[in-house]
């Protein structure tokens, strides 16, 4: 396939004649007067001075700085001269604080310079590390190819990162493969599409789209928030036994995370993880609530899909997203309960459960959790522990479904309801045992009516937002540790 040019990246990504290059003269490397042949040959191939140019530029007016290889400069391979201009300016970028967008398109290391040119990916990633330590957005579009060191290290730190339709993607490059094992690397695996599938990077977007998903991204990653919508009426809640919302919580037309977050949301980006592969029960996007940007973490309704430690991991990779880039977390709950399998307990289940209930409890960002419909087992709990606990008015909290906690104390299923009502699952129950603070009304079930159900809890969320941002973060901290020692008592 055709290979997208640096140059070419660069006006198709930013307003037209904003770019203004960072580049200064390489340094002077060493090494054999072949070498220097090559280097002399390739800036006159390429029009380049080396295999990346650096600069900044705006996308729909925002500031932000590029880093961007060429392949046809020596494979777009990273030598001392080419590493050193890309860590300058991802420090030059993080001291303006501007948002990274990161374009690999690479062979990897240079093997002209030897394991000294390996040795470059350690600053390169100590640089977008630190980059991202100070939460500012680092985005990576990988290019054909994208191969070796550069996708083994900065080529595979990106808060988002999204590839190029078809293009060779891996850390083996498939030449070497097959010289070092004498047969070809299996076909199909190291593409973008199969990595997407994987969960390995977040999508495939052609050139022409990448823009417009930049622009999405930076208005929930880097605008500021808007002023939300006012919050939906209060009503009383009405008098609903048990057993009817669990009955309710369980209708295949019922919206769920994923009619929220089209239907409740704007300016959506989609991660990996959402609906796809062994994790298909996880959603993962960056969207805004009413104008409230969030990282939206949701639990799927999947036929037949219980949650394993694969969505527990990405689970966990929307709180640390959160928390990198210092925006709210949305929780969306919404399971029949853990995966009860050999493989999960020999992936971990049990401990990935116990590290999202750790990670969320204290993460240094807001949190918003919603009880949208089943809320069974460790899975949902692990998702609770949020600064603000909404719930859907059939929404419900249980150790286990309440079959089988009928199973466990009289040995049948059919005191599944009786059990139901006595455990206090319900979210009138709930809210009256302080595990949640708000009920949303369904009138008289959200599958009745999807989207005035899903605005009215949209409009909720945004607002639990915007107040959430209001306080400082040891006082939102503190306040959440105290709640959640506190229920029981």
């Amino acid at each position: 396939m055709s290979r997208i040019r640096a140059l070419d990246l660069r006006d198709a990504v930013l307003d037209e004649g904003s770019f203004r290059s960072w580049d200064t003269a390489p340094l002077e490397v060493g090494g054999s007067s072949e070498y220097h042949r090559e280097l002399a040959a390739a800036a006159a191939k390429t029009g380049l001075d080396e295999a990346v140019l650096t600069g900044e530029g705006t996308v729909f007016g925002r500031r932000v700085a590029l880093v961007a290889c060429e392949f046809d400069f020596l494979a777009g391979s990273i030598g001392v001269a080419a590493a050193e201009r890309i860590t300058t300016a991802v420090a030059r970028a993080t001291a303006e604080r501007l948002p990274l967008v990161a374009s690999p398109s690479s062979g990897g290391t240079r093997m002209q310079e030897g394991t000294v040119a390996f040795l470059q990916m350690v600053k390169i990633a100590a640089a977008v590390e630190l980059h991202k330590r100070a939460h500012l957005p680092y985005l990576v579009y990988l290019r054909h190819p994208t191969t070796g060191g550069v996708f083994a290290s900065w080529g595979s730190l990106g808060h988002v990162t999204a590839a190029e339709p078809g293009a060779l993607i891996g850390f083996l490059g498939p030449r070497v493969y097959e010289h070092l094992y004498g047969e070809p690397f299996p076909s199909g695996v190291q593409t973008a599409e199969n990595l997407e599938r994987h969960g390995v990077i977040d999508g495939v977007i052609p050139l022409d789209a990448v823009r417009s998903t930049l622009d999405r991204t930076l208005k929930v990653l880097a605008d500021p928030p808007e002023s939300p919508p006012p919050p939906p009426e209060s009503t009383d809640v009405p008098e609903v036994p048990a057993w009817e919302s669990v009955t309710a919580s369980r209708r295949p037309d019922r919206p769920g995370a994923a009619y929220l977050l089209r239907h409740g949301t704007s300016d959506r980006v989609l991660l990996s993880g959402t609906g796809r592969g062994e994790d298909a029960t996880t959603l993962l996007a960056l969207a805004r609530f009413g104008g409230q940007p969030a990282v939206v973490l949701g639990q799927q309704r999947v036929l037949g899909g219980m949650v394993g430690p694969a969505a527990l991991r990405e689970a966990r990779r929307g709180m640390a997203l959160a928390a990198g880039l210092r925006l709210p977390l949305v929780l969306v709950i919404d399971t029949a309960g853990p995966a009860l399998t050999v493989e999960a307990e020999q992936d971990g289940l049990a401990g990935e459960i116990a590290r999202c209930l750790a990670d969320l409890v204290t993460l240094d960002t807001p949190t918003v959790s919603v009880l949208l419909g089943q809320g069974s087992g460790g899975p949902a709990l692990a998702m609770v522990p949020a600064d603000r606990v909404l719930a859907a008015l059939h929404g419900w909290l249980a150790p286990l479904p309440p079959e089988g906690a009928s199973a466990i104390v009289f040995r049948d299923t059919a005191h599944a309801p009786e059990l139901a009502e006595a455990q206090g699952i319900r979210s009138a129950d709930l809210l009256a045992s302080g595990i949640v603070d708000a009920i949303v009304p369904e009138r008289p079930d959200a599958a009745d009516e999807p989207l005035a159900f899903t605005q009215r809890l949209s409009a909720t969320i945004a607002n639990e937002l915007h107040t959430l941002r209001s306080i400082p973060e040891a006082e939102r901290l503190t306040a959440r540790l105290a709640r959640y020692r506190r229920i029981g008592l």
